[in-house]
């Protein structure tokens, strides 16, 4: 294994400037050409088998290893988001209104690296290593699903994951044994009341009065209506109605997102949502649409997998490997654990010094871009350690036989 982390160290020149073409070269979800071609061919001039246009954009390589065993997936997603980049680098994105501010470009670097070694070392693995590189994740429904329909998870026994992370700092690594990114869901709710003049409330039924109600309601069912150890939340992100200062608005509407862990308190929320609406509706004489669209469930990581990972991280990172508390953010790696076992961790990539300060999201996000190899590490140590251990497990059990 030192041997394996001694060659990854070798190209982390490469990693940084792989890292930093992309960064330039953003590219929004659903709408991305040139990065998975690059990808793809980066990946083919190592003699890896690639398959193009999995699942809509995405890009999987297979890399056999010399040595019969089981296989294991790593993945990286590969999209950017639709923000100007503010930053002042000379790395700085080249495409106005579209901007790596996730780390995606950072997660494809350490996926791209990895691979190299793996691939050169391929007579040794004890089984094979598959390279899922996605599309899409900022958006619903995002790239995994379509990917995992279209056969990239087919033979695949195990699965890693990493997200590269602004708020943690550089050198330490996060994990979660269980949920650690709660389900991420939309709702939109159209109250249409009477509108009329502002001198006369009484001719009218003011969709702005039941829209604040409702509002306000939607607080207590997290606050009254949930059980205080299954967390969950309810944000309203837009309240619009109306236009003068003297008309009462007819119509109402109110777009919000839900965050839950577990699928009946997610089931709860909604049919509480629904029966207060109907009730204030019905009673005011307004009428209304309710519309929830479920987004990417949450991430539940498997105990084992997980226990395997930190085992790794550990050996590598002592103490500045540690537990996690579950995220509210959504991440479409769920479907991923959803088919097979697995468990998705965080790298910490944050650093005052290099100006790694901002939040995801923000147009001044910036990375330590030490933290792709902290990563790379974590992952290729995680991948050949699974395979030789589930190859120990097999000949024991023959010879036992």
């Amino acid at each position: 294994m030192d041997q394996l982390l001694s060659q990854l160290e070798q190209h982390a020149q490469e990693m940084i400037s792989i890292r930093r073409y992309l960064h330039e070269r953003p590219e929004l979800s659903f709408q991305e050409v040139h990065t998975p071609e690059y990808i793809a061919n980066y990946l083919s001039e190592l003699g890896i088998e690639v398959r193009t246009g999995v699942g809509g954009n995405g890009v999987v390589g297979t890399i056999k290893g010399g040595l019969p065993g089981k296989t294991v997936a790593l993945r990286a997603d590969f999209d950017a988001l639709p923000l100007h980049d503010e930053k002042d680098v000379p790395y700085r994105s080249k495409v106005d209104g579209a901007m790596h501010a996730c780390g995606h470009d950072a997660h494809t670097a350490t996926l791209l690296i990895t691979a190299k070694v793996l691939q050169q070392n391929r007579e040794h693995l004890k089984g094979n290593v598959v390279l899922i590189h996605q599309f899409g994740e900022e958006v619903a429904p995002g790239g995994a699903k379509p990917m995992i329909e279209d056969g990239c998870l087919d033979g695949v026994d195990a699965i890693f994951g990493t997200h590269l992370w602004s708020t943690i700092p550089v050198g330490k690594i996060g994990y979660n044994a269980g949920p650690i990114m709660a389900a991420a869901d939309k709702f939109e709710v159209t109250i249409q009341g009477k509108g009329g003049h502002g001198a006369s409330p009484h001719e009218t039924v003011d969709s702005i009065m039941l829209g604040t109600n409702y509002i306000q309601w939607l607080q207590q069912i997290v606050s009254r209506r949930i059980n205080p150890l299954s967390p969950a939340v309810i944000t309203v992100g837009s309240f619009h109605a109306g236009d003068a200062f003297n008309i009462i608005a007819d119509r109402a509407s109110i777009v919000g997102t839900v965050r839950t862990f577990d699928e009946g308190t997610q089931e709860f929320i909604i049919k509480e949502m629904e029966t207060f609406l109907n009730a204030l509706c019905s009673g005011s004489g307004a009428s209304y649409e309710f519309k929830y669209d479920k987004g990417y469930p949450a991430v539940i990581n498997h105990i084992a997998e997980t226990a395997h990972l930190v085992s790794c991280a550990k050996d590598l990172f002592g103490d500045d490997v540690f537990e996690l508390e579950p995220m509210m953010g959504g991440e479409d790696f769920s479907h991923y654990l959803n088919e097979v076992p697995g468990t998705f961790f965080f790298t910490g990539a944050g650093n005052p010094e290099k100006n790694a300060i901002y939040p995801h999201h923000h147009p001044k996000f910036d990375i330590d871009e030490d933290a792709m190899m902290n990563a790379a590490k974590v992952l290729l140590s995680a991948s050949v350690s699974y395979l030789d251990k589930a190859a120990s497990t097999t000949e024991a059990a023959v010879q036992k036989s």
